[in-house]
């Protein structure tokens, strides 16, 4: 019980003094998720909105399949990432293998699904309410995303920061096409995983501490948008 109540002590302190070593991993862990995020959203909120206003013949089995990939498994996806930027894949010429860019492409392809679904619901209720004025109106398909995207910004952002939420916890894929490099590819939870491995859990603590900082903030950011969204509709 001492042992543990000396970690945690510890942690907090590196916290407090802000430990070199813990800020650039939590830096470099900020940086590839938020560049993922930006990325992630340029795509699934377009996407989303697209699916909300389009009728084509197979809309439903698309709507389907993406919110069926909104469970792919995170190894899965550093598997084919792996796979993808290795010396024998296409594009292993880049040399992007073991780099924070290859970590952004995994999470890339794990929150595109996310958001866009997300976006896809949110917009699919504006698209209910403004289905009439904007048909009378004769707007044209961009003109109606673009309309429903500046309306639902609140639901949006609230999607975004769900991408960000899974994307800042993310271990599996990571792990897998970065490689945990020191000074290079080592985020918060793939530091956690190794100083928890090394018996260092001072600083695993402390590195768990900022993640649930981190996890914390970005749910009370969702939840006060979503009461923001949902008082401005009355």
């Amino acid at each position: 019980m001492n042992e543990i109540l000396q970690g945690m002590a510890r942690a907090a302190w590196l916290v407090v003094t802000l430990d070199a070593d813990l800020v650039e991993i939590a830096l470099r862990s900020l940086q590839v998720t938020l560049t993922a995020v930006a990325i992630a959203s340029a795509i699934g909120l377009p996407l989303g909105a697209l699916l909300a206003v389009s009728r084509f013949r197979h809309r439903r089995a698309a709507i389907a399949t993406l919110n069926a990939l909104m469970g792919l498994p995170p190894v899965v996806v550093g598997l084919v990432v792996y796979l993808l930027l290795s010396r024998s894949g296409p594009f292993g010429v880049f040399g992007l293998l073991f780099t924070p860019t290859a970590m952004i492409v995994a999470q890339v392809m794990l929150l595109t699904p996310l958001i866009a679904s997300i976006a896809h619901q949110a917009m699919r209720d504006l698209w209910a309410d403004y289905h009439d004025l904007l048909i009378s109106l004769n707007a044209s398909r961009a003109q109606r995303i673009r309309a429903l995207i500046w309306d639902g910004r609140r639901a949006l952002l609230t999607a975004a920061l769900a991408g960000f939420g899974r994307g800042i916890g993310e271990v599996g894929a990571i792990m897998i096409v970065g490689g945990n490099i020191d000074h290079s590819t080592r985020v918060l939870t793939t530091a956690i995983a190794l100083e928890t491995a090394k018996g260092d859990f001072a600083l695993a603590l402390g590195l768990g501490f900022v993640l649930i900082a981190l996890a914390l903030a970005v749910n009370f950011a969702i939840h006060g948008l979503a009461r923001t969204e949902a008082g401005s509709r009355w």
